[in-house]
């Protein structure tokens, strides 16, 4: 598959004057939940209602989803709000049913984008189709898996295609539900730029409070749109209760969210400018992460050198690691003056952790 501006042109034709917005409910549950939602959601930024009708559950025994029944609850949508409509597919009898139902938008879950073999169905079921079709990550941060997806898409001649960004999962705690990973997003639009790539910051927070922030994040890294989950009563939803935002909340994050304006006579410098500055956070974050996560083997290091009796500091140890850093900042364009100074001063830092255990 090749870059080219045609990949853009469903998104361009809806004339946004900001970003795509894809919401409602995590699940369909029942019609008047979803009418209602979709009533609130009307006359806002909102161009796509989404709403899950079978839902892939990690565990069996879980709300799987309405199924079918729900595909008339959004023909309902359309028909009395004018909203188009979205929801996710996982094989061929969900394509057909969606299809036959008129559904505008269908997504491929992280779930179903790992298996080839399921993508290949997906994309028989929908050979020369003119609905738009987004493909999410892989579970796992696997570039050429999601990119393998989007393009066994556009080998069985579906044209209007995009990309949803919903976050990796990883075996660490971390504060996301799903770590976005922003580099492997930043890689796909290197790769392909005008393949419009969507960001889903409900399943990369899990928290309803983080949403806006990455949502923010994704917009200065020239994310074309949001797919945001969005209930009426978000504490009693069926499923993923904790990542759904009311649509009062949706419509105020909207209002929030900084968008670059196309006016700006220096349009060109400032959205670079700020694409840079937005990937620079981006590491940034993950070097506070990683220095979090080295300080905490430190603290074990401080056990243990207490529990025998050890002295904290080891200059043989000290001066090995020392050495081998300055090798490896000098083979990625570190001057050796910054990679002694930043060393000491993570070095000290692990010392105040370890002393402090020890004097504890």
């Amino acid at each position: 598959m090749e870059n080219k501006r045609e990949l853009r042109t469903w998104l361009d034709d809806l004339k946004l004057d900001h970003p795509l917005v894809i919401a409602g409910p995590c699940s369909a549950e029942t019609e008047e939940q979803v009418l209602g939602i979709a009533q609130e959601l009307k006359n806002t930024d909102v161009s796509y209602f989404r709403a899950g009708i079978w839902k892939p559950r990690t565990r069996p025994g879980m709300f799987e989803g309405v199924g079918a029944l729900g595909l008339k609850w959004l023909q309902k949508v359309k028909e009395e709000t004018g909203l188009k409509t979205a929801t996710e597919v996982a094989n061929r009898a969900h394509v057909e049913l969606a299809l036959e139902h008129d559904i505008d938008l269908l997504w491929i879950g992280a779930r179903s984008t790992v298996s080839p073999f399921i993508v290949q169905e997906i994309a028989d079921a929908l050979k020369g189709t003119d609905k738009i079709v987004l493909v999410k990550n892989p579970v796992n941060p696997d570039l050429p898996l999601w990119l393998g997806a989007i393009e066994r898409l556009a080998s069985a001649d579906i044209q209007r295609l995009g990309a949803i960004h919903r976050g990796f999962s990883t075996y660490e705690k971390t504060k996301y539900r799903n770590n976005p990973e922003w580099q492997l997003a930043i890689e796909l639009q290197t790769k392909f730029p005008d393949l419009p790539l969507i960001n889903d910051p409900s399943h990369i927070t899990g928290k309803r409070d983080m949403i806006f922030d990455v949502s923010q994040t994704a917009l200065d890294l020239n994310f074309d749109g949001l797919m945001i989950e969005t209930h009426t009563n978000p504490d009693a939803a069926w499923s993923d209760a904790s990542q759904q935002v009311t649509p009062q909340t949706l419509i105020q994050i909207m209002k929030d969210l900084r968008i670059r304006k196309e006016s700006d006579p220096e349009k060109e410098y400032n959205a670079e400018l700020s694409h840079l500055r937005a990937q620079i956070d981006v590491v940034d974050n993950q070097l506070i992460e990683i220095l979090g996560k080295r300080m905490k083997f430190s603290d074990g290091i401080g056990a243990l050198k207490k529990k025998k009796n050890v002295a904290v500091l080891q200059s043989k140890r000290w001066n090995e690691i020392l050495g081998n850093m300055v090798l490896e900042g000098e083979q990625n364009g570190l001057s050796e003056e910054f990679i002694l100074k930043m060393f000491k001063a993570i070095h000290q830092e692990s010392i105040n952790h370890q002393e402090k255990i020890i004097n504890s």
